[in-house]
């Protein structure tokens, strides 16, 4: 069954560090990740010193499912999609995470094999920790504890959502959902997909996702679609997606709104730039 699965992702490369060593992220006024961006300074400064910045890149496989979390991911950019493999190789993608949120931080709740392959679908930077130290900094800081409760409610509604939308739209709806989900992710109309891969997002055949982007050409929500490059119109995607793309959205910024109205540096929403802060050139 394992043999199966590494024949589905192919192309995969680690997430490699921009520069090793000492601390990689400082905290300036603005931090592309915002469940890093919304902890008061006492609390990142717990994160600080074992943070550093890694480069996110096309097709890094940053955990996978049946092993052990190492790390702990916080996305500054890029878009990733979190996997299940199922027995007969088949997969489908479950959430979607950027620099809303967080790849591995569900390891605080105890220790236990990923249940998800983790995969960069946009490449962008990161900022990483051990996940013994975020733990130790997970026990110590009620903030940072705010800001795993955060995450998950946020991963718990798109699992929801996402259960209902596979259930009752059709393919077509969901396929340009997760489209405008990348979209909002990366902040740019063109997205570095493939067929293959949205075949293994959507779960199902590399024919089906070639008919559907057909048909999505054929109404302008998408311009053009080559060598890995998806342009698409977002007022047309929208047309074409189901509801659950606006539902998340809203409640993602409700959650955030709501939770982190006492945050004491800046937070960049979706459609925003970032400011990250790092030590050393990056390579």
């Amino acid at each position: 069954m394992r043999a199966e699965r590494e024949k589905i992702y192919t192309n995969v490369e680690a997430a490699v560090p921009r520069r090793s060593g000492s601390p990689a992220v400082m905290r300036p006024g603005g931090i592309g990740n915002r469940l890093l961006a919304a902890l008061p300074p006492v609390d990142f400064d717990l994160l600080a010193p074992e943070l550093e910045t890694v480069a996110l890149n096309q097709d890094a496989v940053l955990s996978r499912a049946g092993d052990q979390i190492e790390h702990v991911f916080f996305p500054h950019s890029g878009a990733i999609s979190l996997m299940i493999d199922m027995a007969n190789g088949q997969t489908v993608a479950t959430a979607a995470v950027g620099r809303e949120g967080a790849v591995g931080i569900l390891s605080v709740l105890g220790p236990s094999p990923s249940a998800i392959t983790a995969i960069v679908r946009a490449a962008g930077t990161a900022s990483r920790i051990p996940a013994s130290q975020f733990h130790a900094a997970f026990n110590r800081s009620p903030a940072i504890r705010h800001a795993v409760q955060i995450h998950i409610r946020a991963m718990l509604m798109q699992l929801q959502l996402g259960a209902a939308c596979n259930a009752l739209h059709p393919v077509k709806a969901r396929m340009a959902r997760w489209l405008l989900h990348f979209r909002d992710r990366i902040d740019h109309d063109v997205l570095p997909l493939t067929q293959e891969a949205l075949s293994q997002i959507l779960g199902v055949r590399r024919t089906t996702v070639t008919l559907l982007m057909r048909n999505l050409r054929a109404s302008g929500a998408i311009r053009s679609d080559r060598r890995g490059q998806i342009e698409i119109d977002r007022s047309g995607l929208a047309a074409a997606a189901c509801e659950c793309h606006g539902i998340m959205t809203l409640e993602v910024e409700e959650m955030f709104t709501m939770n982190m109205a006492r945050s004491r540096v800046s937070v960049v929403p979706y459609g925003g730039g970032i400011s990250v802060s790092e030590s050393g050139d990056a390579t």
